[in-house]
């Protein structure tokens, strides 16, 4: 059997960049999915429901392929926060993550077409949020990237500043655990060298 294509399932640069860098160029198809329609208040079982239910919506586009759904969320003293939905809600929220440590939770699902296959883990990771002044706040939201971001920062933007330190993966906070996706492949028999070759096709 040859080796599937590798298909992302998801828009998001950052994930698409992690791969590529890692030698992996997927080919990427959104999924679209509603994530009003899972409503789960613990993290784990959310971010690997919304993780495979992004991979399922994908997955019957394709014959033979690999999907790979992913899903973050950033639980601080509790709770759980996904994209703000405006600029206001961004500032409220790093008003009370400053000075405080949260947990990134990234669900990932990994769905192997041919084989009917599917595995799903997650990945977390403390950050630790620097105390920054309301004018810091400020000027981060006005730069738009917090909008776009679970947890209203980007490790590998403009955000990075504002984080003092991580524990634990540093690719799971931008989206995606390079490492537990090694591991994912492994379990469905691959090795992420495999797919170092591969081209994606249209």
């Amino acid at each position: 059997m040859g080796i599937p294509t590798f298909v992302l399932a998801s828009a998001s640069p950052a994930r698409r960049r992690l791969l590529q860098n890692a030698g992996i160029e997927p080919v990427v198809c959104s999924s679209d999915f509603d994530e009003s329609q899972v409503q789960l208040n613990d993290p784990l079982p959310l971010v690997e429901t919304l993780a495979r239910k992004k991979a399922e919506t994908v997955a019957g586009q394709f014959n033979d392929a690999l999907i790979l759904g992913c899903d973050s969320v950033l639980s601080v003293r509790g709770e759980i926060h996904g994209k703000p939905a405006n600029a206001s809600e961004a500032i409220a929220r790093w008003q009370q993550m400053r000075g405080t440590m949260g947990v990134l939770y990234t669900g990932h699902a990994l769905i192997d077409v041919a084989k009917k296959q599917t595995v799903v883990r997650h990945g977390t990771t403390n950050v630790y949020f620097a105390h920054i002044s309301d004018r810091a706040i400020q000027a981060y939201v006005a730069t738009g990237e917090p909008l776009q971001c679970a947890g209203c920062f980007a490790l590998e933007g403009q955000g990075s500043l504002f984080v003092e330190k991580i524990e634990g993966c540093h690719t799971n906070v931008i989206g995606l655990s390079l490492p537990l996706l090694r591991h994912m492949l492994r379990q469905l028999g691959y090795d992420a060298t495999d797919f170092w070759s591969s081209t994606p096709s249209n």
